[in-house]
């Protein structure tokens, strides 16, 4: 599966993100690009007084310029994440992804809020805006099945796991690590889920914009199911193509059987919590 992962520069103004993304995509329509991942909150300022003012419902016009970008192209795109609000007004960071004729094959609300207060560093709270999703989830490709989260929602190793007891043979990750925890947890934490679960790991994030009132670490990442570093981006907007093969994950699984090898007999968590 060839992938093209964009590590894209955020501007305030929706419609010139959705431009520049289907200006980069043209950019290599003659590589046979299998699949187009890009960053958390890609069309948005990372602030949460900006997701109402952005959020829009599922298929009005950001939803719609997507599903055609994925038609127009013929690829597989996970559309990094987006501000969706509902009918009654709850607003979630939301992926989409379309397949090569645009038909929407999955849609991830993010489960876990980004609440965090970090001594002398990054303090953040998704949830003075956000309502949190309740899916853990999988979609089917011609590759195999994948799996889908955004950015904190990879920190639980329990909710990556279920995705690959479902199947999945490659984790999808929006994201957008800060300066704090980026340099300290966004390749270790990668490389920690890629081996655990013997999957490959594309996360992708925006490109680092040191003006924004909330700066992305960047560093957009591909990390095998031996939870090696396939390929790595620096800190600035720019595009690569990543070239993986999904039988790799067999051939580990057979080799180091930790999928088969798990005992839930011994550690099923509801026989060891207090009550």
């Amino acid at each position: 599966m060839r992938i093209l992962q964009i590590q894209a520069h955020v501007y305030k103004e929706k419609e010139k993100n959705l431009d520049a993304l289907e200006a980069k995509i043209n950019e290599y329509k003659d590589q046979k690009i299998d699949l187009v991942t890009i960053g958390e909150m890609f069309d948005c300022p990372y602030q949460t007084d900006c997701f109402p003012k952005y959020a829009e419902k599922e298929k009005e016009a950001t939803w719609a310029r997507l599903s055609s970008i994925a038609a127009k192209f013929g690829i597989y795109l996970s559309a990094g994440s987006v501000p969706e609000k509902d009918d009654k007004g709850h607003i979630y960071n939301t992926a989409y992804v379309f397949d090569r004729q645009g038909r929407q094959i999955a849609k991830h609300r993010k489960v876990h809020f980004f609440d965090v207060d970090i001594d002398g560093g990054q303090h953040f709270h998704e949830s003075d805006t956000l309502t949190a999703g309740n899916e853990c989830t999988t979609f089917d490709t011609e590759f195999g099945k994948m799996g889908l989260c955004i950015c904190f929602d990879c920190r639980f190793p329990e909710f990556v796991r279920l995705m690959a007891l479902e199947g999945a043979k490659v984790i999808l990750v929006p994201a957008s690590f800060n300066m704090t925890t980026g340099p300290a947890h966004w390749e270790l934490m990668l490389r920690s889920r890629g081996m655990d679960n013997q999957c490959f790991v594309v996360a992708t994030s925006d490109a680092r914009d040191e003006k924004a009132s909330y700066v992305s670490w960047g560093h957009s990442m591909v990390v095998s199911p031996w939870g090696s570093i396939v390929s790595e981006m620096d800190e600035k907007g720019c595009a690569k193509v990543i070239d993986i093969d999904l039988r790799e994950v067999e051939n580990i699984r057979r080799q180091l059987p930790l999928m088969t090898a798990r005992r839930e007999d011994v550690y099923e968590l509801k026989k060891w919590v207090k009550q």
